[in-house]
């Protein structure tokens, strides 16, 4: 059975990961000093972070670079036993095959609990002459400052439409698939910066046809077209109430999208309304209001009836 291609084309050195230059020139310096702080990776999923820690180990270590290399993943063990017992072992530990130190690798680290963090600022103080640490996380406010402080803050940004391009391009040709330039537009809407979702697109459309199309991708990514949302938002703030929530419903059906696909795709689209400025203000303000009301429970065909019935009554305002 062939592998997830994520992981097929993972890249194996720092030379091959898309994007982030800076981050990578800095990275490199670390390999040739054969020396390194520890470190907190931020950013939002599918852009590199632990792509990133893996190669900077490989490069590091070599060819054994996993035995002097721990990875966990925060989410499923997030409790202080586990910074206690399997960080703490692994951290004690002198180095195998005369490596300057050892990794271990936190991702996801801001699941960790306080307790845990805590527990973890003494052990990156106690063992750092043998041990260092990578932090990956998304949302870098939620890690303690003592931790923060001692840590080299590396910031992942949502990868440039380019690079998606490129690397998607690279991998279609691997595979033999074709793809025209509205498929590729097509998955790099989907994606929204993250890597690994616009290959998981990929993979889930070459299932369905060897050649990529704009069709294809929407329809296996649940995502309805950018002009089919824009048209609903247009019709209801022209105050054609009645053909936007057939549209609506047939988005519904037809893409099999739920009322929070539907909300972030018309999020995206305010800016692409041709409509003054202090109406788009207001569609923003009343797709925060249903936004909130469907994620606290409300019935959301409902919830997106109202919003494109108030929609409609900014016609004359």
């Amino acid at each position: 059975m062939d592998i997830p291609w994520v992981e097929k084309y993972r890249p194996k050195s720092l030379d091959e990961i898309t994007g982030h230059e800076e981050i990578i020139k800095r990275l490199k310096n670390y390999v040739k000093k054969k020396s390194m702080p520890h470190l907190l990776f931020s950013g939002p999923p599918g852009v590199g972070k632990t792509t990133a820690a893996l190669c900077l180990a490989r490069e590091l270590f070599g060819e054994n670079w996993r035995d002097n290399f721990l990875e966990l993943n925060s989410s499923d063990e997030r409790g202080i036993d586990v910074i206690r017992t399997k960080v703490k072992d692994f951290a004690r530990t002198k180095p195998i095959g005369g490596a300057p130190f050892k990794i271990i690798f936190l991702d996801e680290s801001d699941a960790l609990t306080s307790d845990a963090q805590n527990a973890l600022r003494r052990i990156m103080e106690k063992y750092s002459d043998v041990c260092r640490f990578i932090l990956s996380c998304n949302y870098p406010s939620r890690i303690i400052p003592p931790i923060q402080s001692r840590c080299a803050i590396f910031r992942f940004s949502p990868l440039k439409k380019e690079d998606i391009a490129k690397k998607i391009k690279e991998i279609c040709e691997k595979e033999g698939l074709t793809i025209d330039e509205k498929g590729l537009d097509a998955i790099i809407y989907v994606s929204e910066g993250d890597l690994r979702k616009a290959i998981n697109t990929l993979q889930t459309a070459a299932t369905v046809s060897k050649h990529i199309t704009d069709d294809v991708v929407y329809k296996v990514a649940s995502r309805a077209r950018p002009d089919e949302i824009r048209k609903m938002m247009n019709l209801a703030l022209q105050g054609k109430f009645n053909e936007a929530r057939d549209l609506l419903y047939n988005l519904m059906i037809d893409w099999g999208m739920s009322g929070e696909d539907v909300l972030v795709q018309m999020f995206r689209e305010v800016g692409n309304l041709d409509i003054e400025e202090r109406k788009k203000v207001a569609v923003l303000e009343a797709i925060g209001e249903c936004d909130y009301r469907i994620v606290e429970g409300a019935n959301e065909r409902i919830q997106l009836s109202a919003l494109l019935a108030k929609l409609g009554t900014l016609k004359d305002n």
